[in-house]
């Protein structure tokens, strides 16, 4: 299976690939400007990726040295899928759903994906969530 540039970028938008990141995690907070209010809430993503066979370990190595500074990034994890050997999940938490969309354009996601998408050879599941809160994020 081919996997095309908009695929991937369209993919690794949903998965952005970081660490996890020290940023203060709220479920609502409010910032009011001039007669402007406005609701950010953290914004989850967790997807399923396939590595080409046998390259699912080079795959995770570019994912994880590629993308560690992200602003807003409150949890990125990836997983070996322990059923399929070329397959990796990878569960993250935003501060908004802007911030998500904003890393796309960092030069560390960037080199990332230009160095991964090789490697891809198609993804799986695709989940947004709301994530309210729990170990590890503050409420």
């Amino acid at each position: 299976m081919a996997v095309t540039r908009r695929t991937t970028l369209t993919a690794l938008a949903v998965l952005p690939l970081a660490g996890a990141h020290a940023a203060p995690a709220t479920t609502t907070t409010t910032t009011t400007t001039t007669n402007t209010t406005e609701n950010h809430r953290m914004y989850g993503l967790i997807g399923k990726m396939r590595a080409n066979p046998g390259q699912r370990d080079a795959l995770i190595a570019i994912l994880l040295d590629g993308t560690a500074d992200m602003p807003g990034c409150l949890s990125y994890i990836i997983a070996k899928d322990s059923s399929d050997p070329d397959a990796l999940w990878i569960t993250e938490t935003w501060d908004s759903q802007a911030r998500h969309k904003a890393s796309l354009a960092l030069p560390s996601v960037q080199a990332a994906i230009q160095h991964g998408r090789p490697l891809i050879a198609g993804f799986g599941e695709r989940f947004e969530t709301e994530p309210i809160g729990g170990h590890g994020l503050a409420r």
